[in-house]
């Protein structure tokens, strides 16, 4: 299947092959360094923006693949770059993850993104104004479950009332977190353990 993830994907992988980032293969090609890159991959309206034929067609004769080796590459993929992608309007529900914030069961869309973690790691698209100016609406963001997350670093919140946030983690105490706001016109929040389902390490933006 010519999914948009797994197209992706060969291309990271291709890369790989070749001992290059996905900026490198497109320099190689003679294209835009930055054609590659994941902030590429989700136009701003959400929507998967695939990779043209003209810039497959460019990464193929610059590798000497041949087409066929590329749809290979495509059922190679692995799911270290194909990740499960979810709006962050929907991530409040149930039944989208499991145990400590790992994505879970059905509904969710893919995204391919390279060097990634394997297994814990998922996208989320973000929607509304409440996160300026640090994330638009729009933008995709990468998280990473499980991942140990230190003061000052972005991160997501889930709590067991079902709110889900990004924030700045300002506090990790046996109480709870102290969490800063990224969109000055709102404040900060401090969730006790007892309210504090999960949090995870947000990894990369599409900024």
């Amino acid at each position: 299947m010519l999914s948009h993830a797994r197209v992706w994907a060969a291309i990271d992988r291709l890369a790989a092959r070749h001992g290059l980032s996905a900026s490198g293969l497109a320099r190689k090609a003679g294209l835009d360094p930055t054609s590659f890159n994941p902030s590429k991959r989700i136009a701003r309206d959400g929507r998967p923006r695939w990779p043209s034929t003209e810039s497959v067609a460019k990464v193929l004769a610059a590798t000497g693949s041949s087409f066929e080796a590329f749809l290979d590459l495509r059922t190679e993929a692995t799911a270290a770059s194909v990740l499960p992608l979810l709006g962050f309007a929907r991530a409040g529900a149930g039944g989208f993850f499991g145990d400590g914030g790992a994505p879970a069961g059905t509904g969710w869309d893919e995204v391919a993104f390279p060097g990634v973690p394997e297994g814990t790691a998922y996208a989320l698209r973000i929607t509304g104004d409440s996160m300026l100016p640090v994330f638009r609406d729009g933008d995709t963001i990468v998280v990473a479950a499980g991942a140990s997350c230190r003061p000052g670093d972005r991160v997501v919140v889930k709590t067991t009332g079902g709110e889900v946030m990004a924030k700045e983690l300002r506090r990790h105490s046996a109480d709870g977190v102290l969490l800063g706001s990224l969109n000055p016109a709102h404040p900060d929040r401090f969730v006790a353990v007892a309210e504090l389902d999960w949090i995870a390490r947000i990894l990369w933006a599409s900024q």
